[in-house]
């Protein structure tokens, strides 16, 4: 049975699925991720926590590509 903490093997998942997606893909998981932590915040910390990792980690893909298509626009433009 896997534990409801986060494991090094989601964070992996989760960084390769976070590629094949699309911004506005990822800015829906990230809120679904938030909703989901919010609703287990009074029933189960460790789910909680597992769920806040999963929007951080979407959050640092989105984060990535916002800047890296901002730096482009900046070059180009220039």
């Amino acid at each position: 049975m896997r534990p409801d903490y986060t494991i090094q093997s989601d964070w992996d998942t989760w960084r390769e699925h976070a590629k094949s997606c699309d911004i506005p893909a990822l800015r829906h998981i990230i809120k679904d991720c938030h909703n989901a932590a919010r609703a287990m915040a009074d029933h189960n910390v460790e789910k909680e926590g597992f769920y806040i990792d999963q929007a951080l980690t979407y959050s640092d893909e989105l984060r990535n590509r916002l800047t890296l298509r901002s730096y482009i626009e900046t070059s180009i433009g220039s």
